[in-house]
């Protein structure tokens, strides 16, 4: 019977509840040892009738053995790996040790879904994992990311994990922090113990163990054997002195039986009994150990009765008694599976360099990195690094052990490390590649200004004999001065080194060099008349990237826009998008999708940015890139500022800054965020407000970024309706330079409208007149309809309404279909203003009411795909799309699937 924990049995119980009618659940149960986790745990098994129990934990000794918390808790599901779509089943394949493997560590999060939601198919599932902060980091990474993505599988996951900062981070998952019990349930708790103590001492034991639950079962019989007081030890050392009292009172070759078990990390029997052979020890005494109740063995394996007991079995034993241990567990693993435990055994029992263990550690490394196991991986290579001989070897395997760091996301542990081995080597390729590491922790840091001095001298080291990675180090550098206030020498200094590269005019490198240049050129005050052609160059820069990579394809995505080929941009992000939900690379989706979101909204795709947009930034928070979940926001806050909705512009624009004196906070993100803000004021007539937030931009430290200058045409507007043209002379002027550099007819039109504003007469209409010859007829319409607007307004004030209601007619069609409600509500006054009928407004879209992923769902539904489909591209389970699709279905007014195809697709 549990006592005391009414609130949180019932969350369970409304999880389970839950589960069985097909809603998924995740909740993460925390507090410190011996407080009742896992016994609301066992609570949730017991109460799980009708329901598909899988049971796992995290072992201390199995935290550097890569995927070993998922082998435990799926060990019997494998046989379900067949139904799971092919990128997923391939990457957990991999990770299981059962195939080469596939995608990135984030696949494999999806894949651990998608087996939940096939086991559920059957029967509801509960998913128990115990001593969670013990879990190696791959296992983790991947639960946690699967828990993030419930929805209506009829799964849920319980987590036990301790309260220790840093250990399991669960950003996104409920959670419940249990602490001691109340004197009442404390006291019933003794009751149950049938151990008899004075009253004096009874008080003393809840006081002293803060209401533990474990404490409360454990220390009595000690208490009341030895016949002492209880001393003020602290509440762990209290827990670990009651096992260890059990424990020696064993006879010595038990001890040193469980000792094994404790020091191994499978259960498996006849592997403890192969060691155990090793230290003179046999199967007969496992007797008094089960009798005890210490552990017990079913099926032919060893289960501890609680995790701390093992914990107090292990660290209560001598070093050497642990050395002998871990050298006995080496010796009984023989078979190729347990090459990797073999290795960790023989390292835990090395007393010195040794350079054959290291030798095998290091394989270890390469096999876990080989199944997207980083974190381990990293840790393999540190300590093959430490049980080097040759000190060549050792800093070649840390500087293994620090780049695999910064795969899994450890970036100051990487950092620690590569500073403190810089000062050990003087070979320049080595040097380059710390180097890099700590550049990347300190970017990530917001200390941008060494990061990219760091990049540079880096790039230098290497530039002669390693001219590829010296260009990425640079384009890195890059990417760290545009995010840095403005520095043009920061920016200058990495492109004007890309030219001493040692690369090759015609190789295709040499074009994103080239588109490189393109993109600063207005930003540095470039004379581009010696470039070679832009269009040219993003062609040839296009092929090149595809040739790359996804790293590629980002970079020439993020150049094009820079370079204002939105559409370009728009395409590679596409194809970056595809590229990584064909591979599994989920790492990359949130870097596409972003650039996707943005420039869909600029070029008018505004349904279809609302889809990528709010991918990426959900895919951004699940996958820890705080960059691109801002940027993300940033890209949302402008679509919500065209459709004027103020609460959505505002909260992303939250999301899209940082913390005040954040030195990241000049961010792409932020600044997008920070124009959106000034387009929704300019739409809602706070005119003034506009035009303080643009001109603060434009004089501050972010002057040099994309979103800056694009935003000019909307100061000027601002500063004319304020009656102060003056003011919109010289960002007239910057623009005028950025529209010559670029030579596109969009920005033309822009410009010629901008120019329209502040001039009078015949000037005027022909400036309007151009700027509607120029924009183009299918891309872009809110910013025409804008032109339209104004050019009707102009018409009107010049008593020329007949000619005006056309144009101000046409601007409110296309803002009505855009669902720019304040633009729309303006062009209908001007309209009524000219004694015209104003129309009705237009029928609401059959697709506004459904939510983002409703709207994914089915766009990709109309296409033919299946649910199966759908939920592997989206990373989703098939019952999670199929109440998607059925949520959508009667806001679209329609009964099935098949009555998409009578739809306008969506």
């Amino acid at each position: 019977m549990l006592h005391g924990r009414r609130a949180e049995q019932s969350m369970i119980q409304e999880l389970l509840d839950a589960a069985r009618e097909g809603v998924s659940g995740a909740l993460i149960v925390r507090g410190e040892p011996g407080i009742g986790k896992t016994s609301l745990l066992d609570h949730a098994a017991e109460r799980a009738d009708g329901m598909r129990v899988m049971r796992g934990a995290g072992i201390e000794s199995e935290t550097e053995l890569p995927f070993a918390g998922l082998h435990l808790l799926f060990r019997t599901e494998l046989h379900r790996l067949d139904a799971l779509p092919g990128p997923q089943r391939r990457a957990l394949a991999g990770a299981f040790g059962l195939g080469a493997g596939s995608g990135d560590r984030f696949m494999i999060g999806a894949a651990v879904l998608s087996l939940l939601a096939e086991a559920a198919e059957h029967a509801p599932v509960l998913c128990l994992v115990d001593d969670a902060h013990w879990l190696d980091r791959p296992s983790a990474d991947a639960l946690l990311f699967a828990a993030r993505r419930l929805d209506r599988e009829g799964v849920v996951i319980l987590f036990a994990a301790r309260d220790y900062t840093g250990m399991f981070t669960s950003a996104g998952i409920a959670e419940v922090h249990l602490t001691g019990l109340d004197t009442d349930s404390a006291s019933a708790l003794l009751d149950d113990g049938g151990v008899a103590l004075p009253p004096a001492l009874r008080d003393q034991l809840i006081a002293d163990t803060r209401g533990n639950p474990l404490a409360l079962r454990e220390l009595p019989a000690v208490v009341a054997a030895e016949g002492h007081q209880l001393g003020p030890l602290p509440l762990t050392s209290s827990v670990h002195d009651a096992f260890h009292h059990q424990v020696r009172a064993l006879p010595t070759p038990s001890q040193t039986l469980l000792l094994l078990a404790a020091a191994d990390d499978t259960g498996e029997l006849p592997l403890l009994l192969k060691a155990a052979g090793e230290m003179g020890v046999g199967v007969a005494h496992l007797a008094p150990a089960e009798t005890s109740a210490l552990v017990t063995v079913t099926g032919g394996a060893l289960t501890f009765r609680h995790p701390l007991i093992r914990a107090a079995v292990y660290h209560g034993a001598a070093v050497g008694q642990r050395i002998a241990t871990h050298a006995a567990l080496a010796a009984a693993c023989t078979g190729r599976l347990d090459a990797d435990r073999r290795s960790w055994h023989l390292a835990l029992a090395a007393t010195g360099p040794d350079e054959d263990v290291a030798s095998e550690l290091e394989m270890t490394a390469v096999r876990a990195a080989g199944r997207n196991g980083y974190a381990t991986a990293a840790s393999a290579y540190e300590r093959a690094a430490q049980l080097s001989p040759d000190p060549v070897a050792a800093v070649r395997r840390l500087t293994l052990a620090c780049e695999a760091g910064v795969e899994s996301g450890q970036l100051e542990w990487a950092k620690t490390r590569a500073q403190r081995v810089l000062p050990e080597t003087t070979d320049p390729a080595v040097r380059a590649r710390l180097t890099d590491v700590v550049a990347r922790a300190e970017f990530v840091g917001g200390t941008l200004h060494d990061a990219h001095d760091l990049l540079i001298a880096g790039a230098e080291l290497i530039a002669r004999d390693d001219p590829e990675r010296a260009f990425w180090m640079l384009v890195d550098a890059l990417h760290t001065a545009w995010a840095a206030p403005t520095d043009q020498r920061l920016i200058a200094e990495p492109v004007d080194r890309l030219e001493t590269l040692g690369i090759g005019p015609a190789e295709p490198l040499m074009s994103v060099a080239w588109l490189a240049r393109w993109a600063t050129a207005a930003s540095l005050d470039r004379d581009t008349s010696t470039f070679p052609p832009l269009d040219e160059v993003v062609l040839d820069a296009r092929a090149a990237g595809a040739q790359a990579g996804p790293r590629g394809m980002a970079e020439v995505t993020i150049f094009a826009f820079l370079a204002a080929r939105d559409h370009v941009s728009a395409e590679v992000a596409a194809a970056l998008v595809a590229d990584a939900r064909a591979h599994g690379t989920i790492f990359a989706l949130p870097t596409g999708l972003a650039h996707l979101a943005l420039t869909q909204t600029l070029l008018g795709n505004h349904r279809e940015a609302l889809v990528s947009g709010t991918e990426a930034l959900r895919i951004a928070r699940e996958t820890g890139q705080p960059l691109w979940e801002r940027y993300a926001c940033g890209a949302l806050a402008y679509l919500a500022a065209v459709a004027g909705d103020e609460k959505r512009c505002r909260e992303h624009a939250e999301g899209a800054d940082l913390a005040p004196g954040s030195p990241l906070g000049s961010s792409a993100g932020n600044t997008w965020a920070q124009t959106a803000l000034a387009l929704l004021d300019l739409g809602c007539g706070r005119v003034h407000d506009a035009f303080d937030r643009l001109h603060a931009a434009l004089h501050g430290p972010t002057r040099h970024q994309s979103s800056v200058v694009r935003s000019i045409p909307d100061l000027v507007e601002a500063a004319v309706r304020l009656g102060r043209p003056e003011d919109a002379a010289d960002p007239i002027a910057r623009y005028t330079r950025w529209a010559d550099s670029m030579n596109q007819s969009w920005i033309d039109a822009l410009l010629a409208r901008c120019r329209a504003m502040i001039s009078t007469g015949p000037e005027a209409e022909r400036q309007y007149l151009r700027a509607l010859t120029l924009h183009e007829s299918r891309s872009r319409p809110f910013e025409r309809a804008r032109t339209e607007l104004r050019y009707g307004e102009w018409l009107r004030r010049s008593r020329r309404t007949m000619d005006a209601r056309a144009h101000l007619t046409a601007a409110l069609h296309v803002f009505e279909d855009l669902g720019s409600a304040p633009w729309a509500a303006r062009a209908r006054a001007e309209l009524g203003a000219t004694g015209a009928a104003t129309p009705r407004p237009a029928a609401s879209d059959v697709f506004t009411d459904l939510t983002p992923q409703e709207l994914q769902i089915i766009q990709l539904a109309a296409q033919g795909l299946s649910n199966r489909d759908i939920a592997a591209q989206l990373f989703l389970s098939p019952r999670t799309v199929a109440y998607h699709l059925y949520k959508a279905y009667p806001k679209l007014g329609i009964n099935s699937r098949a009555d998409l195809a009578g739809l306008t697709q969506p």
